[in-house]
């Protein structure tokens, strides 16, 4: 049976955006397994006594039920370029423990990471869910391969707009963004699209 995963920051030992995760996870477990009955991560994951400050990844393994949960320091992965790379078979609707499909792009990527077009049109990149910024305003495209956490609350509080994007129109934008449940909208860490390798 496939299992998923929930991947939860916490820093300063607070759970950020549970409701999302709580959103989406119980969303996940009826589509797939038929399940009604509603699990609360905030009642469920146990902070550990004695664990500092820090930022932390908090990981929720589950299928029907939750089957683990740990807790490991998180390290931010540097990512200042990326290799769009054409994959139309590719399907993550759900955030599956899984994840080989994806981790297979990177051994034909000459970046730091791959920015997936899916049937001509932008998705994500291997880890995240990515935003672009033409100047004024923030766009995520329309054609995820996985509703994120991040993304699903930037777009309800109306910071980042959804729409069509598709790789002919990276260059009418000045730089992108990655987002996750680690990763924010930070101006600091925008990759410029003159960074995307588009060909090739």
């Amino acid at each position: 049976m496939s299992q998923l995963f929930e991947t939860i920051k916490l820093q300063n030992k607070k759970l950020f955006n549970i409701e999302y995760h709580n959103e989406r996870m119980n969303n996940s477990r009826r589509n797939l397994f038929g399940t009604e009955d509603k699990i609360n991560l905030e009642e469920v994951i146990k902070i550990p006594d004695g664990i500092s400050n820090n930022v932390f990844k908090c990981r929720v393994v589950y299928s029907e039920k939750i089957t683990d949960i740990e807790f490991q320091p998180y390290y931010e992965k540097k990512v200042n370029s990326l290799q769009a790379i054409n994959v139309d078979w590719i399907d993550y609707s759900y955030k599956y423990l899984d994840r080989s499909n994806l981790q297979k792009l990177l051994c034909k990527c000459i970046a730091d990471d791959v920015l997936i077009i899916k049937n001509g049109f932008v998705a994500d990149t291997t880890y995240s869910n990515v935003v672009f910024y033409d100047g004024k305003n923030y766009f995520t495209p329309n054609t995820p391969l996985l509703k994120g956490t991040k993304r699903e609350k930037l777009l309800r509080e109306g910071i980042i707009k959804e729409t069509e994007i598709k790789i002919s129109d990276i260059n009418n934008y000045q730089s992108l963004f990655l987002i996750n449940a680690m990763l924010d909208i930070d101006k600091a860490k925008a990759i410029p699209t003159n960074k995307i390798i588009t060909n090739g």
